[in-house]
């Protein structure tokens, strides 16, 4: 008796335990359109960078000059192509502009950058309105990126974003200041 009731208890406690690390949804999204051939048109258009988190501080060294970023995406010149074209107001008040050509993969689940072979990227739903959430990786570093179509989105997607990539092992978490007005970014 005295056995059923340990092991009771002890399948108990492993579902509470369960329920408790669980870390909250996250879907993957496809990089594809419906046609399954071409970059997905809801993804391109305008985008601010709003935060970051990763394992470690390092691994957003790269985010620790910025004030903010304003991203442009479109199609790029051939079906699996994406132009990402990016203008980073630097926070000493310069403007830094950068461009990417992402390769979509013939799965549609993620990208993979020109010229950066150890680099992918996946992109992730986020609950937040006009909310996307990247997760890129590359040779020695994973980090979780929060995007949105506008500047400033509500404070609560920005808290739910620290929540989930807590919840993925990011110890670190950056939120770019915003303290200066975005660089105007070229669409073309």
């Amino acid at each position: 008796m005295f056995h059923q009731v340990w092991a009771a208890l002890l399948y108990l406690y492993g579902i509470l335990l369960n329920s408790i690390s669980q870390c909250p949804e996250h879907s993957q999204l496809t990089t594809l359109g419906k046609d399954g051939k071409e970059f997905s048109e809801s993804h391109l258009g305008q985008w601010y960078f709003i935060a970051g988190a990763a394992p470690t501080k390092e691994e957003l060294a790269t985010f620790d000059f910025v004030d903010n970023i304003v991203f442009n995406m479109a199609a790029g010149s051939t079906p699996l192509q994406l132009q990402l074209r990016a203008t980073i107001r630097t926070k000493n008040g310069m403007c830094v502009p950068r461009k990417w050509t992402y390769h979509l993969t013939k799965e549609g689940t993620d990208l993979r950058t020109e010229g950066r072979p150890d680099m992918k990227t996946e992109l992730f739903s986020s609950s937040c309105p006009g909310g996307i959430m990247l997760k890129e990786m590359g040779h020695g570093y994973q980090r979780f990126l929060l995007y949105n179509r506008s500047p400033h989105p509500p404070e609560k997607c920005v808290e739910e974003f620290q929540l989930l990539t807590s919840c993925l092992n990011s110890k670190a978490f950056l939120r770019t200041p915003r303290n200066q007005d975005a660089c105007e970014v070229s669409s073309n």
